[in-house]
């Protein structure tokens, strides 16, 4: 049992790896799978979603709220995802999301530049001066999302557990690797880590619903229960306590909300921290009990 992000630059033969990692160890793949999941259950049309991607983060100053609702959505999208355990997944920066989270096997995959051109030419039926051109548009282009969302470079090699150079050893050589050092102690999922994703995953959910009204909340879940952090006190009638009403009635998992205000860390439970103040370097942090 174990989940594994595999992050990925463009022509490296990332997503090769991570399909055949998973195939080893019988586990599901998914990439932009969960990016069309967001885009379907929170109505929000494909194309924002890909374009907050793949086009720069200024395309999320267009819209009120634009950066912490694209946080809140792929964020749920994702823990959905994970909570099922025995998965891999790769591509659009999930390893910024599960930074903290312990047990989780966090792969980077890298390839030499010369590499990656021949690879741009023999898939994409590119010149080597175009190959060259789109490797180090779609390099920045990452590089600009990444820090600009959460203050971190996909570069950076803290940011994983392991990095493995495809120039230097062979996919099969790559794969073996992975599938190695997943079957360690430290990686495996354990009950306790797998009830925390759960606890996360319903977090995440709460947020979705509440970013367009209070994003600057933090929220805690613990078994169904559900805390909010707000800071000050909400008065009866406000647009929060009407959002509480409609998510007890739509969100099937809570079993209750109590909403706080001194911001007190409880260590019995599973927080996501607010968005709207946040730094970019902590948005990408979560906060779960050591284990």
């Amino acid at each position: 049992m174990a989940i594994i992000t595999i992050s990925r630059g463009s022509f490296t033969r990332g997503k090769e790896v991570a399909d055949k990692v998973a195939q080893k160890l019988g586990y599901d793949c998914i990439s932009r799978e969960v990016l069309l999941q967001a885009s379907d259950v929170f109505n929000i049309p494909e194309i924002k979603l890909t374009q907050a991607i793949e086009d720069a983060p200024s395309f999320l100053d267009r819209f009120t709220h634009g950066r912490e609702k694209y946080i809140a959505y792929i964020q749920s999208a994702l823990f959905d995802q994970i909570k099922k355990d025995n998965m891999i997944y790769h591509g659009f920066a999930c390893h910024f999301f599960v930074k903290d989270i312990p047990n989780v096997l966090k792969v980077r995959i890298n390839s030499n530049l010369e590499d990656r051109i021949k690879i741009g030419m023999e898939r994409d039926h590119l010149s080597r001066k175009q190959a060259l051109r789109l490797i180090k548009k779609v390099d920045e282009q990452r590089k600009r999302w990444g820090r600009k969302l959460y203050g971190f470079d996909p570069w950076d090699s803290s940011l994983y557990d392991l990095v493995l150079n495809i120039d230097r050893i062979t996919v099969n050589d790559a794969v073996s690797t992975i599938y190695r050092i997943a079957q360690l102690e430290p990686f495996r999922i354990t009950p306790e880590v797998k009830k925390s994703l759960e606890n996360l995953a319903l977090a995440a959910e709460v947020r979705t619903h509440l970013i367009g009204v209070k994003p600057d909340v933090e929220i805690c879940a613990d078994n169904g229960y559900v805390t909010l952090n707000t800071g000050i006190p909400v008065s009866h009638d406000s647009e929060l306590v009407q959002k509480i009403g409609s998510m007890m009635k739509t969100i099937s998992e809570i079993k209750g909300i109590k909403i706080m205000t001194d911001k007190t860390h409880m260590d019995s439970k599973v927080c996501l921290p607010e968005i709207g103040n946040m730094s970019p370097k902590d948005a990408g942090n979560t906060y779960i009990p050591d284990f």
